[in-house]
């Protein structure tokens, strides 16, 4: 385990990535407990510029922006997560049993995957959030989940069909092996690369969709997330009065946490991609070669000047 950690920290994209997202999760857990205020309580004037007191600025109902920010960050890291760990669930149960069983099973949930697919999903998300009204942050995060899984089933059902034909997985069937084993044992481990990028995408895809969606005013206004922070600035004309921060605030976040995750997820892709590992050592070589001809070129210049 060590030894893996050494190695996805040597990437550097994996490393500032996973910094980045520890932050993150580290304002979420410890920052409310830390800042022991109420989000939704008045605390100065409306639309006050950040100063030593608020230093984010207050909305226009008076409300601190930096202990909104805070807990903004928990509700939306929790959304994103648990609507991950969702679309992880469904894609890779339905993808390794396409892919391990095939037959009638496959073409039952290939057919679903692909009706699943063909529908654009954000008009999808909008027209079913509307539908359910103003929704909490854990119905978004439900309906995310159900309605994104397709992807992944997809890219697991492929690399299970791949792996299937391995001489091994072959050897353990003709040995009697049972399938719930072969499954567990054999399949899932040489999943993990890709059941890992699945869940990084799925919730950099959530934590913007979430907050998409509130914007848009098809969440709960009073609870507090990146998302709602941003309806009300658009509500009270933020940009247009000039109380910028309010808006500045959720959109870094929201920019911040995307950034993280995609190095993440570079990173994550890199180290478990042989060709992209490959490619890595082939510049690195490159920049080493290219770093030796020049300082034997300027050893050449100085003995010349000599």
């Amino acid at each position: 385990m060590f030894e893996t950690l050494k190695v996805f920290l040597r990437n550097r994209k994996a490393a500032i990535g996973l910094a980045i997202v520890l932050a993150y999760v580290a304002v979420a857990i410890f920052g409310p407990m830390l800042l022991g205020a109420d989000p939704m309580a008045r605390v100065g004037r409306p639309h006050v510029a950040p100063d030593g007191e608020a230093l984010l600025g207050t909305t226009r109902m008076g409300r601190d922006v930096f202990a909104q920010l805070i807990y903004g960050t928990r509700t939306s890291l929790a959304v994103g997560f648990f609507a991950g760990l969702l679309v992880v669930l469904i894609g890779t149960v339905l993808g390794i049993t396409a892919g391990y069983f095939g037959g009638v099973v496959d073409e039952i949930i290939n057919f679903c995957t692909n009706i699943v697919l063909v529908i654009p999903q954000l008009p999808l998300l909008l027209v079913i959030a509307a539908f359910v009204g103003q929704t909490s942050p854990v119905v978004i995060a439900i309906i995310i989940g159900v309605t994104s899984w397709a992807w992944g089933a997809r890219v697991t059902r492929a690399q299970t069909m791949t792996l299937r034909q391995r001489e091994y997985i072959q050897a353990s069937e003709l040995i009697g092996e049972p399938a719930h084993r072969m499954i567990f044992v054999e399949l899932l481990p040489n999943l993990l690369s890709i059941i890992g990028f699945n869940f990084i995408g799925s919730v950099t895809y959530t934590i913007i969709t979430q907050a998409t969606l509130e914007f848009l005013g098809l969440g709960n206004p009073m609870s507090v997330s990146w998302g709602t922070m941003l309806y009300h600035a658009q509500n009270s004309s933020a940009i247009t009065v000039g109380a910028w921060w309010e808006v500045l605030a959720p959109a870094v976040a929201v920019a911040g946490i995307g950034i993280g995750l995609s190095l993440l997820n570079f990173g994550v892709d890199e180290i478990s991609n042989p060709r992209l590992r490959t490619l890595g050592t082939i510049a690195a070589a490159a920049k080493a070669q290219e770093k030796i001809d020049r300082q034997r070129a300027a050893g050449k210049l100085q003995g010349a000047a000599q």
